[in-house]
Parts: C-alpha cells; sequence; structure tokens
C-alpha cells in the first residue's frame, strides 16, 4: 500500500507522480467502443483530418480516467473508503495518440467525516501534462480516505 491515511496529508501537499503512459491507438479506440461513443473526431480518421485538429483526438473520458488512474498510487491506494466527486473536469488542450501524459496532485482540503468517525475527506486538484509540458486535462477529487488504525 502506497497511499496516505487522512492524518498524513496536509494541505498544500504536491505530488509529482512517478509513473507516466504513451497513450495508444487500441487505447481510444477501446474507450471510445466500451462507452458507445459513435464521435467521429474520435474514430475517423478521414472525418478528423478536415477537423482544425488535422488528426484523430483522443476520447476526453479517457484522458480523464488516464489522469486520475495515475494519481491512484501516491494518493488513495489501499486507503480509500470512496470517491465522493469529481468536478471542475476541464480539458484545455487535445490528446493525441502518441502523446505521453504524466500527472500531478495537490491536497486542495482536508476536514474529518463527520459521519465516519475512521475516515475523513480529502480534496486533491489534479492535472494531467503532454510531453510538451501543456496540461490537458484538470479536475478536482473529492475522496473519503481511511484515518490512520489505532
Amino acid at each position: 500500500m502506497s497511499g496516505r491515511y487522512y492524518e498524513e496529508w496536509t494541505v498544500g501537499d504536491v505530488i509529482a507522480h512517478p509513473i507516466r503512459r504513451t497513450v495508444t491507438e487500441t487505447d481510444n479506440l477501446l474507450i471510445t467502443a466500451l462507452t458507445h461513443n459513435p464521435q467521429p473526431l474520435h474514430l475517423d480518421a478521414e472525418y478528423a483530418a478536415d477537423t482544425e485538429f488535422g488528426r484523430i483526438v483522443v476520447n476526453g473520458t479517457f484522458t480523464f480516467a488516464l489522469m486520475v488512474g495515475l494519481t491512484v498510487g501516491e494518493t488513495t491506494l489501499g486507503t480509500l473508503v470512496a470517491n465522493l466527486g469529481y468536478d471542475a473536469v476541464k480539458m484545455p488542450r487535445p490528446v493525441f495518440v502518441g502523446d505521453t501524459l504524466r500527472a500531478e496532485s495537490q491536497v486542495i482540503s482536508l476536514r474529518a467525516s463527520e459521519s465516519r468517525p475512521r475516515a475523513g475527506i480529502v480534496t486533491f486538484s489534479h492535472h494531467a501534462i503532454n510531453q510538451r509540458d501543456e496540461v490537458v486535462c484538470t479536475c478536482t477529487r473529492t475522496a473519503l480516505v481511511q484515518r490512520r488504525p489505532q
């Protein structure tokens, strides 16, 4: 387990997550098919060639899910009770097949859980960044995290 207990977090903590991931054509095709998303921008190279991007744009739900996944190891792995919500998801730049993404996180708030005395609520700001150091996705994630066992 490499996630942290509630007591181990401090507002302002910043994590540069070590795992990076290069996005593949298969990633994009699978998430698009699994979610029944027929958007030609994600599937049709001829269509995408005529857009302002000039090529297929990776499905944003994959970008978002990959960003969150890249952050789990150092944040909530083994300590998560439940994710309570994802807010303010933004995608300021497109992701393309072949882009390599990394993630950074910051703790933006902490509070004890009123309904669960053995847990606390941690809110993270997550950022996905491509190989050109461009931010491609951001969100806030609110997580119910275990307190350290007594």
